[in-house]
């Protein structure tokens, strides 16, 4: 740690308490600021009260594509490339300002955010990576997250052509059908 600066490394603590809070994995975190895992660990555990969880981070580009991932993962996404674009960020602010717009307009809509900041963090990356890319609804011109090498002519969001499925949520056992007495 020699060489670091104090308003350096007092600002490396404070992103890292500011990911930690937002539900950030040790993994990303240690990425992403210059200290030791070990000052990481104690952190995590003064902030969150735990320890970090532990576990595979998400591998697969798969996920985003289910019906309600896509419109939430498209919405997080053209939310960060506004702020890459227009407000002049850097890549981490970008990414968690966007974050904060997401929950926030989420909970606006009434629904809970389907993205955790793992989610969010790691499709940036599949974006950076080449594996996933935007597409234009032809019907509501809206941009929505693609496969990269999928054919998008005539691409149709799952908004404008929902899956049959779409909103419809598992009873549990003993509830009545919709538009039975209970």
């Amino acid at each position: 740690m020699a060489g670091k600066s104090v308003l350096q490394e007092a600002r490396d603590v404070q992103r890292a308490i500011e990911l930690i809070e937002l539900g950030a994995r040790l993994q990303f975190i240690e990425a992403e600021v210059s200290l030791s895992r070990e000052r990481l660990l104690r952190l995590y555990k003064e902030v969150k009260g735990s320890s970090p969880p532990k576990g595979l981070l998400p591998f697969s580009v798969d996920w985003y594509m289910t019906w309600m991932a896509n419109i939430h993962a498209s919405m997080f996404y053209n939310i960060y490339l506004q702020m890459l674009e227009h407000a002049g960020e850097d890549r981490l602010e970008a990414l968690i300002k966007a974050f904060r717009l997401y929950q926030d307009q989420a909970r606006l809509q009434g629904d809970d955010p389907v993205l955790d900041f793992t989610r969010a963090a790691t499709l940036v990356k599949f974006f950076g990576g080449g594996m996933l890319d935007l597409a234009t609804c032809t019907r509501c011109t809206g941009r929505f997250v693609t496969h990269a090498h999928e054919n998008r002519s005539g691409y149709v969001c799952v908004l404008c052509r929902p899956p049959s499925r779409a909103g419809k949520k598992k009873r549990g056992a003993g509830e009545p059908e919709p538009g039975e007495a209970a």
